[in-house]
């Protein structure tokens, strides 16, 4: 874990993308919940938030 931070510090693509393809997975799933109308609500303004990341994040170095 630490490790992970101390590489997410440094901008390093593969703990960003997985940070972001988290983003993207959790507003698919806020996007799908029928439980609480927040979520729904702000679920396009976070997939959108993981997809714009992912594409910033592909052009850091490895």
């Amino acid at each position: 874990m630490t490790r992970f931070i101390e590489r997410l510090c440094r901008f390093r693509r593969n703990e960003w993308e997985l940070v972001a393809s988290f983003l993207i997975g959790l507003g698919v799933f806020m996007m799908m919940q029928p439980f609480a109308l927040v979520l729904y609500s702000y679920s396009f303004v976070v997939t959108l938030l993981g997809t714009v990341m992912f594409v910033i994040v592909s052009h850091f170095p490895e």
